[in-house]
C-alpha cells in the first residue's frame, strides 16, 4: 500500500463527478466536437415545478400589491449581517436588477433577465456582480412567502422597480411572466478569456467582436475606471456607445440610464481589493454559496470592497432629483484613486453642502465622485449635449429613465403579448416589434384554394414560409413569421432571402390578401403548409391569427441583427466568416428551441424539396416529394468525399469508377460524420422510417411555424 492510500477506505468513484474529476471528457478529447447539448438543457428533469405547472396562471393567483409592499419594506429593514448603505437597500436593488437585464445583447437576443440566469454560474460569480449574492439572499424570505408565485426571474427585476419608487423615482410599469431556469445557460458564448477581467475580443480600431456587448469578460457593460482601466473619457465614451449600442439602447436612453441609475447609492472600494477572496461559485462549503468574503476591517459596511471605486455620486445616494447632473457640472473634475487604488474622479474644492454622508455615519461628510464613464457623459459631445438637456429638464430626464429602465428590463420579453400584470403600460413601443391587428375568423379552405391557383412551385411556397419564419429567436422572442415583415425593408432585401423571387411569390399572395382579407403573415405560412402537403400527401395542421406589421411599426436598424449570415437549412453560409457552417446551424436551431432530432428531420426534409441557395449541395432530384432519399443518400458507402478546396463545399467520387457523383456542403456532411447526427440520420434513413421521417418533418415544421405565436 502506498503512503499516500494507507488507511483510506477504498471507495467505487467511477462517475465524472465534478470538473476536476480524474479522466477525460468527449469535450477534452475532441474540442471541436459539436456540443449538442445546448440543444437539450433545461430538460424537464432538472425542474422541479413538473411538467403541468404554468407560471402565468400562478402569478394570476399572486397578491402583487401585498408583493409590492413587503418589497417596499424590505427596502429600509437593514440587516446586521449586510447593513444597508444609508439605511436604505433601494440602490443595492437597482444594481442588482440592472445587472440581471443588463446583459441582454440586442446582437443574437441571449442574455437578460428573463430566465433568473442570475442565480447561476458565470453570471453569480462574475466580478461585476460583485456581493450581488448577498442581495439575492435578502430577498429570499419574500421567495419564501409567495413561493410559486413569484419566479426568481420575475422578483429580481420587480425589486429594482420597487427600489426606484421607494426613492421617489418615477418607473414606466413592470410585467410579469418570466419562468425560471434551473441551471446555467450554456448557450451562450460570453467570450474566450480564461481569467476573469481579461480582454481578447477588440481588433483592428477597438473593434468589438460579434456577438459579445461587454468591453472585458466578467464585466456587464464597460470598465468604469476607462477602458482596460486607462482612465481616458472619451475613449470611455466609445466603449459605452458601443455596449449600451448592443443592448438595444441609442445615445438618448444611455445617458438617461447612466445618470440615472448613479443618481443611486455608491461605490465600494475602502482597502485594499487584494484582500477580497473568492467568487461564489468557487468558496469553500461552509460559506453556503457566499462569495467575496472581505478581509479588510469588518468585512461589511464601511469597510465593503466592491468595484474598488468608493464614494456616491451625488449629495442624497437615496433619492431622485437632478443631483448627478448639478455635480457633474457644477464642478471642474481631477483624476486621483480611490482607497482600493482605482481610477476615479474628484470635485476640485467641493463645498462641505455638495457632499454625501457617510454611508453608515451620518455625522460625516465625504467628497462625491465620478467614475471615468461619468466624465464622458460630460466629454462626448453627443452624451454633452443629451445631459445638457436633462440638467435643463428634470421632468424630461426622468420620463426618459423611466422609459430607458423599463426597456432594459423588458427587452427580452418579446412581444406586448407575453405581458401580464397590473402594471402593463398601453402603450405599443416600437422596440416589442407591434403588429397590426389580427384576423382569425375566415374560411381556410377557400384561401387554400385561391393559394393552390396561384401556380407557384412548392419549393417556392416552402422557401418563403421558412425565410419568414426563420428570424425568429427564442433568446428574446424576436422576429418569425406573425407581422409579414419579410416583405419589409430591411428583411425582403436579404440575399439569403432571393429578393427576386421573393418579390414574385409575395406579389402573388398580395392578391389573395386584397381579395379575402387575410393577413400577409398568414398566407405566407399557410402557403409553406400546401406545399408540405402536396410533397407528403399528408394534412399539415394551420393556425390562423397572425398580423401584418407596418415600416412605421418596425425598426430597420434593429431588425438588421437577425440577418441570417448562415442557414444551413436553406445551405447559404456567406463567403468570409469564421465560424463554419455547422457551428452556424447549430446555434440557430438552439434560437429556434429545436432538439437535435428537429434539426435533423428539419434539414433533411428542406434538401428533399430542393431548396437551397448554394449551387452545391444534397438536393434531391425530385423535389416535388418529400422524402428520405437525402438521408440514404448521405450514408452512401459508394463514394468518397474529397475537398474542393473552397472550405464550405466537398465532392463525392465514386469509390470504383473515379467519377464526380454528388456534391455537397460542410452542413451536410457534419450529419454523416458527427456520431450522435449520424445516429439520427441512421434512424430516417431505413427504409421503415419513411412515415415517420414525414410526420416528424411536419411537427417540427409547425413548431418552427408557430414559434412567435405565443
Amino acid at each position: 500500500m502506498s503512503e499516500n492510500t494507507e488507511g483510506k477506505c477504498p471507495v467505487m468513484h467511477g462517475a465524472m463527478t465534478s470538473n476536476s474529476s480524474t479522466g477525460q471528457s468527449n469535450k477534452d478529447w475532441w474540442p471541436d466536437q459539436l456540443n449538442l447539448n445546448i440543444l437539450h438543457q433545461h430538460d424537464r428533469k432538472s425542474n422541479p415545478l413538473g411538467e403541468d405547472f404554468n407560471y402565468r396562471e400562478e402569478f394570476s393567483k399572486l397578491d402583487y400589491q401585498a408583493l409590492k409592499k413587503d418589497l417596499n419594506d424590505l427596502m429600509t429593514d437593514s440587516q446586521d449581517w449586510w447593513p444597508a448603505d444609508y439605511g436604505h437597500y433601494g440602490p443595492f436593488f437597482v444594481r442588482l436588477t440592472w445587472h440581471a437585464a443588463g446583459t441582454y445583447r440586442s446582437t443574437d437576443g441571449r442574455g437578460g433577465g428573463g430566465t433568473g440566469a442570475m442565480r447561476f454560474a458565470p453570471l453569480n460569480s462574475w466580478p461585476d456582480n460583485g456581493n450581488l449574492d448577498k442581495a439575492r439572499r435578502l430577498l429570499w424570505p419574500i421567495k419564501e412567502k409567495y413561493g410559486n408565485k413569484i419566479s426568481w426571474a420575475d422578483l429580481l427585476i420587480l425589486s429594482g422597480n420597487v427600489a426606484i419608487e421607494s426613492m421617489g423615482g418615477k418607473t414606466y410599469g413592470f410585467s410579469g411572466g418570466r419562468d425560471d431556469i434551473w441551471g446555467p445557460e450554456e448557450d451562450i458564448l460570453w467570450g474566450v478569456e480564461e481569467e476573469w477581467l481579461e480582454n481578447q475580443r477588440y481588433k483592428g480600431e477597438r473593434e468589438l467582436d460579434n456577438p459579445l456587448a461587454a468591453v472585458q469578460m466578467g464585466l456587464i457593460y464597460v470598465n468604469p475606471q476607462g477602458p482596460d482601466a486607462n482612465p481616458d473619457p472619451l475613449a470611455s465614451a466609445h466603449d459605452i456607445r458601443e455596449t449600451f449600442g448592443r443592448m438595444a439602447m441609442n445615445d438618448y436612453e444611455t445617458v438617461a440610464l447612466v445618470a440615472g441609475g448613479h443618481t443611486f447609492g455608491k461605490c465600494h472600494g475602502a482597502g485594499d481589493a487584494n484582500l477580497v477572496e473568492v467568487e461564489p461559485e468557487g468558496a469553500p462549503i461552509e460559506q453556503m454559496g457566499l462569495g467575496w468574503t472581505n478581509k479588510h476591517g469588518v468585512g461589511l459596511g464601511g469597510d465593503s470592497i466592491t468595484s474598488g471605486l468608493e464614494g456616491a455620486w451625488t449629495t442624497n445616494p437615496i433619492k431622485w432629483d437632478n443631483g448627478y447632473f448639478d455635480l457633474l457640472f457644477g464642478y471642474e473634475w481631477e483624476l486621483g484613486k480611490s482607497p482600493a487604488g482605482a481610477h476615479q474622479w474628484y470635485a476640485v474644492d467641493q463645498k462641505e453642502e455638495d457632499m454625501a454622508p457617510d454611508a453608515h455615519d451620518p455625522s460625516k461628510k465625504v467628497p462625491t465622485i465620478m467614475a471615468t464613464t461619468d466624465i464622458a457623459l460630460k466629454e462626448d459631445p453627443s452624451y454633452k449635449e443629451i445631459s445638457k438637456r436633462f440638467h435643463e429638464n428634470p421632468d424630461e430626464f426622468a420620463d426618459a429613465f423611466a422609459r430607458a429602465w423599463f426597456k432594459l428590463l423588458h427587452r427580452d420579453m418579446g412581444p406586448k403579448s407575453n405581458y401580464i400584470g397590473p402594471e402593463v403600460p398601453e402603450e405599443d413601443l416600437i422596440w416589442q416589434d407591434p403588429v397590426g391587428e389580427s384576423n382569425s375568423d375566415y374560411d381556410v379552405a377557400a384561401v387554400k384554394g385561391k393559394i393552390s391557383d396561384l401556380g407557384l412551385s412548392i419549393q417556392e411556397m416552402a422557401e418563403t414560409a421558412w425565410a419568414s419564419a426563420y428570424t425568429y429567436r427564442g433568446s428574446d422572442m424576436r422576429g418569425g413569421a406573425n407581422g409579414a415583415r419579410i416583405r419589409l425593408a430591411p428583411q425582403k432585401d436579404w440575399e439569403v432571402n432571393k429578393p427576386e423571387q421573393l418579390e414574385k411569390v409575395l406579389s402573388a399572395y398580395e392578391g389573395v390578401a386584397n381579395e379575402t382579407g387575410v393577413s400577409m403573415a398568414d398566407i405566407i405560412v399557410l402557403a409553406g403548409n400546401i406545399a408540405i402537403e402536396k410533397a407528403s400527401g399528408m394534412d399539415v395542421t394551420f393556425t390562423p391569427g397572425r398580423g401584418d406589421a407596418t415600416d412605421e411599426q418596425t425598426d430597420p436598424e434593429s431588425f438588421e441583427y437577425l440577418e441570417p449570415l448562415s442557414d444551413a437549412f436553406r445551405n447559404y453560409h456567406r463567403s468570409g466568416l469564421n465560424v463554419t457552417a455547422e457551428e452556424m446551424m447549430l446555434d440557430k436551431a438552439q434560437l429556434l428551441g429545436l432538439t437535435a432530432p428537429e434539426m435533423t428531420v428539419l434539414l433533411g426534409g428542406m434538401r428533399s424539396l430542393g431548396i437551397t441557395a448554394s449551387d452545391y449541395g444534397l438536393v434531391s432530384e425530385n423535389s416535388s416529394e418529400l422524402s428520405n432519399e437525402y438521408f440514404k443518400t448521405l450514408l452512401d458507402m459508394r463514394v468518397q468525399w474529397k475537398p474542393n478546396g473552397t472550405g464550405n463545399s466537398y465532392e463525392a467520387f465514386d469509390r470504383v469508377s473515379g467519377e464526380k457523383k454528388r456534391t455537397a456542403s460542410r452542413a451536410d456532411l457534419v450529419f454523416g460524420s458527427n456520431s450522435q447526427l449520424r445516429a439520427y440520420v441512421e434512424v430516417y434513413a431505413q427504409s421503415d422510417s419513411e412515415e415517420k421521417f414525414k410526420k416528424d418533418f411536419i411537427k417540427a415544421w409547425n413548431k418552427v411555424m408557430n414559434n412567435d405565436l405565443f
